[in-house]
Parts: C-alpha cells; structure tokens; sequence
C-alpha cells in the first residue's frame, strides 16, 4: 500500500500543476465588446422546459451590443406548458419566434442533435448562439463570445457558464466538469488542430460561426452523438477550423439538475459516451481512484496503524488533490469548501461511470421520455 500511495501522491501533485497552468492560460473575456454589426441568430431547443424557458428568454432579450438579432425556439415534442410560455414571449417581442419541432425523428438521429440542426436550418445569421433552456446569459454574453470568435479566429468558442450546485449531491459532483477539463486537458494545446482527437467544448453557450458550420455539414455530422458538442468541435478541427472553451464564469450561469434522481440519470446518459469503452472507463475509474481515493485512505490507515511516514505521505497526497480542486473552483466560481470533499467526488464519479455503462449495456437508457440508441464512438478527451 505505501508505495500505491506514493504513486498517487506523485499523480495528484502532477496533475494539480497542471491544473494551475490551465488556470494560468485559460482566456478570459476583457471588458464590454463594441456593439457587433453582424446578424446574429440565438438559438434555444427546448423539450419539457416549462421550469426554465421563461427565464432563459428574459436573459436572451435583455442581451446588449447586438446591431440585429433574432431569437428561435424550437419546441422539442414538449408535453408541458413550453410552447405556450414561448407563445406569450412571441406576442410581446417581435424577435421571437416559436418552431414546432418535427414530429418524426430520421433515422440515425438522436434529440439534441436533431434539435439544433431544425435551428440552424430556420437561422438567418452569420453568427449562430446555441444556448440551452437552463441557462441565464448576462447582457453582455453573447457580444463577449461573438468578440472572442471573431478576435482569435475561431470557429465555435464555447464560454463555460459557472455550474449552479445547491444540494449535497450536486455540490459532490457537478464542480467535477470544469475540474476534469483543467485538470486532463491542456487547453491551449486542445485549441490547435492537432490532435483532433483532442477537444473541449459545452453546448449549454456555443457561439458558431454559421458558414463553419454549414460547410461541415450542419449538425448532420453529428447526429448520432451523445456528445454532440465535443464531437462537433472534433468536426471543426478535422476541418481545419479551431475551436475553444473560455471563461464564462461572469457571463452566464447554469443549474443542469435539481434532484439527485436528475443527475443520476443525466451522468448516465453521457459517461459511457465519455469513456468510449468499458475498458476505457475502467482505466479511467482506475487512475483516478490511485490519484484521489488511495492517498487519503493510505493517511487513514497510517494514523490507525501508527505508521507516520505512510499517514503524511497520504495527507500531501490528499492535500494535492484538494488544491487542484480548489483552483478550479476559484477559476470557475465554484464553492471553494467542497474541495474538500475531493475524494468522495471521485468515488461518487467512479459510481455513476459504472451505472452509466451497466444501463448502457441493458438498453436502459433513457432521457425526458426518448431512448438513447446511439453506438459508442471514441469521443476522446473534452468537456
């Protein structure tokens, strides 16, 4: 066991310095953009949102520094009251306009995707803001990600909204978002277009420029994808067009999940996807248990055992991994406490990685009322 420590140890310190590094380079908006003279299009889809959509809108339309704007809605087969809040939003605004979505979905499609490519069909812009019903944007988000697009060349910027987390389990899992991304991916390195595997995005806030994403064949090149928006930017980079997560941390803001049993099923939906292969979410699980469950169980049973060298062996081990933990909740504008409840993340990471993989192999798969039949395909390293 104490050299298992060890190993981890040396891991956890590792990858903390890398954390701080992408901490260091992560590009962050500079002040309020120009008003932008482009023709922008925001694009929301929207399946069983009544909780959420009128907020969402309220935050789109109060948007600044946009010379032309207009705001689309796709009602996603919803079976609550969206389409009816979106109505009323439509009767007061003239940008808004509410799309019913097709009933039937194509073969080979699953929701999301299918979703945003009926946006991107109805849209006129030149620049394409896809946001989802569970975000609030700040009035300057959308002129802040059109500037970052436009200033550094890319083709689809992704500004990471700050996570909402209230209960326990959320506050236990969802800051892991931001930390895996810093902590496994090199930012400016997954910027480039080599490798293409290598990739970081969100689709809660994409800003996509609309001939890109035309020219690449629309959402149709990855229609089959859980993680659409990764897959997407892999697209891009094939492509030979480069894409980025920024700081979005003061632009926007995103609870994904108000219930344990919503989390649950939403981790299940997405990590086999993630982890490509039972085998890669077993190395994974693995490697992250070595690096952030062993050292501190290691200084446990050091202090039971009255094995001093073991115990602060673990505790640096512990130590480390907490203050990965606490840069990226300090860049990201998460709770700093949590942090140090690292170890329980990872081990409540590692379950819901299993369930995701069990449900996946049974066909249980299910999200807001659709069954997910998409095959794995090797996603690769992003957020």
């Amino acid at each position: 066991m104490s050299r298992l420590v060890r190993v981890g140890t040396s891991l956890a310190g590792l990858l903390s310095a890398h954390t701080v590094a992408n901490a260091r380079l992560l590009r962050r908006p500079s002040g309020v953009p120009p008003t932008t003279k482009e023709s922008v299009t925001i694009c929301v889809p929207a399946r069983d949102e009544e909780r959420n959509i009128a907020d969402c809108l309220r935050g789109i339309l109060a948007s600044e520094g946009l010379d032309e704007t207009s705001v689309l809605v796709l009602d996603d087969g919803s079976t609550d009251r969206t389409a009816a809040i979106v109505g009323s939003f439509c009767e007061d605004d003239r940008r808004v306009t509410l799309l019913p979505g097709s009933p039937a979905m194509p073969a080979g499609w699953i929701g999301k995707p299918y979703a945003t490519e009926q946006l991107r069909r109805a849209a006129s812009g030149g620049v394409l803001v896809f946001v989802d019903a569970d975000v609030r944007l700040e009035p300057h988000a959308v002129g802040v990600g059109i500037a970052m697009l436009r200033q550094h060349g890319f083709a689809m910027v992704c500004p990471y909204p700050r996570q909402i987390a209230v209960t326990f389990g959320e506050r236990l899992v969802q800051p892991l978002l931001q930390w895996l991304w810093m902590t496994f991916l090199p930012l400016r390195m997954a910027e480039g277009l080599r490798p293409p595997a290598m990739v970081a995005a969100n689709g809660q806030f994409m800003v996509i420029d609309a001939n890109v994403l035309a020219a690449v064949g629309g959402f149709e090149s990855v229609k089959g994808e859980v993680l659409d928006d990764v897959a997407l930017g892999r697209v891009f980079k094939r492509a030979g067009h480069r894409v980025a997560v920024v700081d979005g941390t003061r632009l926007a803001a995103c609870r994904m999940y108000n219930s344990w049993q919503e989390l649950v099923d939403g981790y299940a939906k997405n990590l086999w996807s993630a982890t490509t292969s039972p085998a890669g979410a077993f190395g994974l699980a693995g490697l992250l248990a070595l690096t952030y469950i062993v050292p501190p169980a290691g200084a446990v049973v050091g202090l039971a055992l009255r094995r001093p060298k073991l115990a602060a062996v673990g505790m640096v081990g512990y130590t480390f991994g907490v203050l990965g933990r606490l840069v990226s909740a300090r860049t990201t504008g998460a709770r700093t406490l949590d942090s140090l409840m690292h170890p329980l993340s990872i081990g409540a990471l590692i379950s819901l990685m299993a369930r995701s993989w069990w449900k996946k192999r049974r066909g249980l798969l299910r999200w807001k009322g659709r069954e997910i039949v998409a095959e794995v395909s090797a996603v690769g390293a992003g957020a």
